[in-house]
Formats: C-alpha cells, structure tokens, sequence
C-alpha cells in the first residue's frame, strides 16, 4: 500500500507542479500563495480516492489527474479561507504558517478564488468525452456549493456556542466535509465505467468514509498535539464548537468512526469475490482515512 500511496503521490505533485501558475509570471504573489497553498504539504487523501476509485473503474490515469487536481485545488481553497479571520482564524496549516500569515489577508482571499477557478479549468481540459467532462464539472460544482462544502461551512459558523445532537452534526459534515470526499469517489469513477450495482456500492462507501473522516478528526483535534497535526490542536473546543466528541464523548466518537469503517467494507464486499483485486486500494483507504494519526 505505501508504495501504492508514494507511487500515486509523487504522479500527483509532478501534474500540479505544471499546472498552477508559475510564480516568475505576474501576478507574482498571487501566483506564489498559490504554489504556496497546494504544494509540499498534505496527506492527498482526495486525490488518492480519485486515483482507487478510478483504478477500480478502469479510468485512464491521464483522466485521473485532472481530476485528483481540481478536487485538491478545491480542498485548497477552502482551508485557505477557513483559516482566515473572519473564518476560523488560525496560523497554522500543513506545519507551516497559513496563507494569511505569510503573505496578507487579500493575497489569502484571492488565493482561495483563483483555485477554485483553477480547479474548474483543469477540471474542463480534462481528455474524456464531452458528456463525461460535464458530469465531472456538475458533481464538483455541487460537492462545493451551498448543499454541500460551503453549506456545511456556513452551518458550522452558525453553530459556534450552539448544542447539536448527532443527527444535526452529521447533516453539517456530511456536507461540510463528507460531500467533497464523496466527490472525489464518484468522479474517479465517472472517468471509467461501472454498472449500476457498483455505483451504488461506491457511493455507500463514500457516504461511510466520508463521515468518518470528519469524526477521525474531531477526535484528533482532542487528543493530538499541533506538532503531530500540523495545525492548530484543540481549536475546537476553544471556539466553543459542536463536535463528534463535544456531542457524543470520546469512545463512542470512536466506535461510530470504526462502524463506519466496516460499513465501507461492506460496501465493498457487496460486489463480490470476483470485484476483490479491484477493491483493494479503496479499503485500504477506508483503513488509512480512520486509523491515521494526524
């Protein structure tokens, strides 16, 4: 697997290398906070989704890139907002300071607009059929917009010194950071071609990981150190925000992360013996998203 992951990794950083403006061009800064934003950091949890999902649909790796890139350049821009003052106010991303800090809070706002119009572009000169491409452009527009990741925002912002149960908590993420994981599946697998029972396989699996991942992180801003994240740790709770754990407690935010986990193993068992070899990345990523540690 860690070959698998450093393999798909090192594909990546290589085509988003070329691909974001290059900081020599004007504008300079921005084309800098940019290259700022996206590179020498992060786990690519999205693009690897991408890249298994795609794999498991028999999609050309020339069509994954495109859209591991602009999955990240979306995830990019939203933690580069997130982390401004107006937003969530932090410092640190990645263990380097955050967009704001390092360059200024304009430079920070126009970074996070001009990736997400980097993310579409990409995302458009994408080689796979003309139908396809638009399918791709629609799930991303809508994993982004106001039911999904900026929905999800806006709802989190407004929860700030509010109760939520678990039912409330779980419509939030599951927009909020669910919906772009879900995404990066989907779309992985809209460059191939799997029949119906698969995508529905899929999707479950995405829906499972996709809330585990966010609860996985709740308990890690609880427990970890900003060292072992590279942010911020007990943000949360400082900022008076619901969380799994706020709602649930710490063990039980930790077995609902580990149901979650084999219902994705579920998911992808319901294909059969036959779907096995196909299916491997995928629950080894269901494994990695839930028992990481940072």
């Amino acid at each position: 697997m860690s070959d698998w992951i450093a393999a798909r990794q090192g594909r990546f950083e290589h085509f988003v290398e070329a691909r974001l403006p290059d900081e020599e061009r004007e504008p300079r800064r921005l084309h800098a906070a940019m290259r700022y934003a996206v590179l020498n950091g992060g786990k690519r949890v999205r693009p690897l989704l991408v890249y298994a999902a795609g794999e498991f649909a028999g999609a050309a790796e020339a069509a994954l890139d495109p859209i591991a890139a602009a999955v990240e350049f979306v995830h990019a821009y939203s933690l580069v907002h997130d982390d401004m003052p107006c937003m969530d106010d932090d410092v640190l991303r990645r263990g380097k300071p955050t967009v704001h800090v390092a360059f200024d809070e304009a430079t920070a706002m126009l970074t996070g607009d001009a990736l997400q119009a980097e993310a579409f572009r990409v995302l458009a000169e994408a080689p796979v059929a003309a139908e396809t491409g638009m399918a791709l452009i629609r799930d991303l527009a809508q994993a982004s917009g106001t039911q999904g990741m900026c929905g999800g925002q806006a709802i989190d912002l407004a929860a700030v010194g509010q109760s939520m149960n678990a039912a409330e908590l779980e419509t939030m993420h599951r927009m909020k950071t669910g919906a772009l994981l879900r995404a990066s599946i989907t779309m992985g697998a809209t460059a191939g071609c799997v029949s119906t029972a698969e995508r529905a396989a899929l999707e479950h699996y995405a829906d499972a990981v996709g809330l585990a991942f966010q609860i996985v992180d709740d308990l890690l801003d609880a427990v970890a150190t900003s060292a072992e994240l590279g942010k911020t740790a007990g943000k949360d709770q400082r900022q008076s925000k619901p969380t799994y754990v706020s709602v649930l407690g710490t063990e039980a935010a930790r077995r609902w992360s580990e149901r979650l986990r084999a219902e994705a193993h579920d998911a992808l068992s319901s294909l059969g013996p036959e779907a096995q070899s196909r299916t491997t990345r995928l629950g080894q990523l269901a494994d990695l998203i839930v028992q990481r540690r940072s």
